[in-house]
């Protein structure tokens, strides 16, 4: 066997990966729970999230992870994206495309996609997680859509991306 993995291009250091981590490279989970967060204002009005994993400069290709809470009547208009991202309703019930989803809903957007208009029928939370497209190999955003200040209006919104 290799004492350099394929994969990374590192030294094996732990043959087998059964005693630590394969190589230098191998990173441990990451943990964090939603109670040590406060809410912030997603880019849509009625509409806050608690992401407890976000893209940074240091690392861009961490996925937008966490939940977002939707008040009754709040909604987001058709837009676009070229990361991917899976939703799944953990409560609450949404209209999307005509068709009404409630808990244990699991919805998958590809990369590019496009969002279809979603109206929030009973308030609710969606579990997210948004992350590099493996086709446009662009990353989720989070500054300016999950940790708003101050809502643009929707006329104001980009819906390109």
């Amino acid at each position: 066997m290799s004492s350099i993995d394929s994969i990374t291009g590192k030294k094996i250091i732990n043959e087998g990966g059964r005693d630590g981590p394969l190589t230098e490279d191998h990173q441990g989970m990451r943990a964090r729970h939603e109670d040590d967060l406060e809410w912030t204002n997603l880019r849509y009005e009625g509409q806050f999230a608690k992401m407890m994993f976000h893209p940074t400069a240091e690392d861009p290709t961490i996925p937008n992870a966490g939940i977002v809470r939707y008040e009754k009547g709040s909604g987001h208009p058709l837009h676009n994206h070229y990361f991917a991202q899976i939703w799944y309703v953990l409560d609450g019930k949404f209209l999307i495309e005509g068709k009404l989803h409630g808990k244990g809903s699991m919805i998958f957007h590809p990369d590019p996609h496009f969002e279809s208009e979603l109206q929030t029928i009973e308030a609710g939370t969606i579990l997210y997680v948004q992350y590099v497209g493996p086709h446009t190999r662009q990353g989720a955003i989070y500054e300016g859509r999950f940790n708003v200040s101050e809502r643009k209006s929707l006329a104001e919104e980009t819906t390109a991306v």
